[in-house]
Parts: C-alpha cells; sequence; structure tokens
C-alpha cells in the first residue's frame, strides 16, 4: 500500500511531498491511490539508538530472554526508534525479527569480547585468549562489528595499546568495524591510538584523544543518557567514586570539543527505558553539541554512519513525522505524531 506524506524535509529544510511504495520512498507522486498520513510538520529520518542492549529481563540480571529483547525492542520502535545497534549482546537476535516487518533494523556486533589479561569481573564478558580470531570472527558474524571491552575495573590496567591495534587491523582487514568500550583515560587513549571505529563512553578521555579521533575518523558515543541516571548513585567519598565522577564530568566536556574538532558523535542511550533516545539528545545539547548536530546524532548522521539512508529518492521508508522542528524544539522528539517504519504505519 502506498502512502504520501507532505512536511519540511531534515535535514535540508524543504517542503516536499513524499510517498513510500512498499519499504522504500520516491518524491514521484505513484500512479496507484495513496493515503495521507501527514499533511505539514517536520519529516525525520527515523530515529536511531546506537548504543543499547535489548533482551536482559533486567538490570540486574545479566541473562538473555527472547521476549524480553522483542518487548524492549517494540518499546524503541513505538517511541520512533527505527534503527538499533547493538554493541555487546548476551544471546543472538532471534529467528525471524531481524527481517520482521514490524521490526527496526539492526545491527549486532555480537558479545563483549575481553582480552585474558583485562578483570573478569562482568559476568557477561566473553574472556579469551586469542582476541584477534574471537573479533574477526564476531564481525563476520554480526553485521561487520565487534566489540571489545578496552578497560574495565578503574584500578585495573587497561588492554595494551599494542593489542589493541593488533585487533584492529585485523578487523579492519577483514572488512569489519570495532566499537570499543572505555571508561578510563588510559583505556581511551589506547582505543584512539589504535584507530576503533567508535569509543563508547569515554569517561576520562584525555584532551588528545580528540585529535586522535579526528584523524582516524573514529566517532564518539558517549552515552551520557546511563551516566547521568546513575550519577545520584555514586559517591565521592573514596577514590573509585571520585575517580567516576571525574570520569563523568571530563566526558561531558569531550562532547562539543570533539564535534569542533570534526569528531561524529553519535546519540546512544546503554539505558533503561527503552525508547528513549530523545533524552540522549537533550544531554548532547546541554553538552555543548549544536542542536542540529544532536538531531542529527539520532538521525541522518547515525544512519548514515550505519550504512542506512536518509529521506532521498528511493531511500528505506523510515519516517518519522513531528509538529515542531527538533533541531529548535528538541522534546518533540518525544511525540512524534507519525511512524513510519518499512513502508508501513506504526502510529
Amino acid at each position: 500500500m502506498a502512502f504520501h506524506l507532505r512536511g519540511t524535509v531534515l535535514p535540508d529544510g524543504s517542503v516536499r511531498d513524499v510517498w513510500t511504495l512498499g519499504d522504500r520512498i520516491t518524491f514521484e507522486q505513484p500512479s496507484q491511490p495513496a493515503d495521507t498520513l501527514a499533511d505539514g510538520g517536520f519529516l525525520l529520518p527515523g530515529l536511531v539508538d546506537v548504543h543499547t542492549h535489548p533482551g536482559s529481563p533486567s538490570e540486574d540480571e545479566p541473562a538473555f530472554d527472547s521476549e524480553a529483547f522483542a518487548a524492549q525492542v517494540a518499546q524503541h520502535r513505538d517511541a520512533g526508534t527505527t534503527a538499533l545497534r547493538f554493541p555487546g549482546l548476551l544471546g543472538e537476535i532471534p529467528a525471524g525479527m531481524r527481517e520482521a516487518p514490524d521490526s527496526p533494523r539492526m545491527v549486532s556486533a555480537g558479545r563483549w569480547l575481553a582480552w585474558a589479561g583485562l578483570s573478569r569481573s562482568a559476568p557477561f564478558h566473553t574472556v579469551t585468549d586469542d582476541l584477534v580470531a574471537a573479533a574477526v570472527a564476531e564481525a563476520r558474524a554480526h553485521d561487520g562489528w565487534c566489540k571489545l571491552v578496552g578497560d574495565w575495573d578503574f584500578e585495573a590496567d587497561p588492554v595494551p595499546y599494542e593489542v589493541l591495534r593488533t585487533v584492529t587491523d585485523a578487523v579492519h582487514a577483514a572488512g569489519g568495524r570495532v566499537a570499543a568500550h572505555c571508561q578510563s583515560g588510559r583505556g581511551t587513549v589506547n582505543a584512539a591510538r589504535a584507530g576503533v571505529d567508535s569509543v563508547e563512553h569515554g569517561m576520562g578521555m584525555p584532551e588528545e584523544c580528540v585529535d586522535l579521533m579526528a584523524a582516524h575518523g573514529t566517532v564518539y558515543v558517549p552515552t551520557l543518557t546511563t551516566f547521568a541516571r546513575s550519577a545520584p548513585r555514586r559517591t565521592r567519598d573514596t577514590p573509585r567514586g571520585r575517580l567516576w565522577h571525574a570520569g563523568h564530568e571530563t566526558m561531558v566536556r569531550r562532547v562539543g570539543e570533539a564535534h569542533d574538532a570534526g569528531v561524529t558523535v553519535l546519540a546512544g542511550t546503554d539505558s533503561a527505558p527503552f525508547g528513549n533516545v530523545a533524552t540522549e539528545v537533550e544531554h548532547l545539547i546541554a553538552a555543548g553539541l549544536p542542536a542540529e548536530a544532536a538531531v542529527g546524532a539520532a538521525s541522518w548522521t547515525a544512519r548514515a554512519f550505519l550504512g542506512l539512508t536518509g529521506l532521498t529518492e528511493g531511500a528505506l521508508a523510515d519516517i518519522t513525522v513531528y509538529d515542531a522542528d527538533p533541531r529548535r524544539e528538541p522534546a518533540v522528539l518525544r511525540h512524534p505524531r507519525r511512524i513510519v517504519l518499512r513502508g508501513r504505519v506504526v502510529r
């Protein structure tokens, strides 16, 4: 069935008529009848959360449950999030869900891969002696991505630069990309020097990392939502607590600096409730990212990073419609008037 939408198409800002034909869009009026879904408003390429981990029944239960995965993915979809990247899953995407007509587009990086010399304190880490072979295998099996744990305990040494560089080079040679969990200054420097494709979190990121990331084309996914949510629960009365707060404050400062240096900053929540990427956009703006870049971080810029299309001729039919311009009123991202996913009406 064909649908028709008219509105201001972002990011270019032109007022256009858009039609969906199956899972594609066109700017040419089709010969077949089309129901009008929207006449006015702002049309965005469907929202994206580039860092989310659905599948656990609860935050305190590190186990994969197919029903929980489906329910949490549905929460993303119903909020207008039409594409998801999973930089670490405790299980495989359930059969049939990836291409289901009501499922967001999915990009998986497989398991959290932890070098054998790193702390083993996290039950969801997949510890391996041969990090190179494991990373290449995960990238080949999971949409070209693998997830490395670059550091973990604040008091423990991170994965050495030489190891990260060898793994990153091997994954790149195999045509894949590397997402690196970083929550210490040394761990973030090692990942940035190694040329990983995305730095996730980046707590305590030293200033030198900004130029390194810009030189390598590394994107920054600060996941501010989850740290803002957990900050009130962290004490400053212990060395670990003080390190945590200092790292959080530093990562917030680096958001605007990274953007100014030409680093792409993307929106990922890493946090329940699912379908909450609008909150991440607001945090990015508060941290110094221009509003248009922050909205793009959860829409057109993120889609391009994942190899998905925006609102162009022949593009995928993922569209969210808003009553106001989210570049000027970011809070409107919480209230999509219409959601079209794979050419089907969600709302």
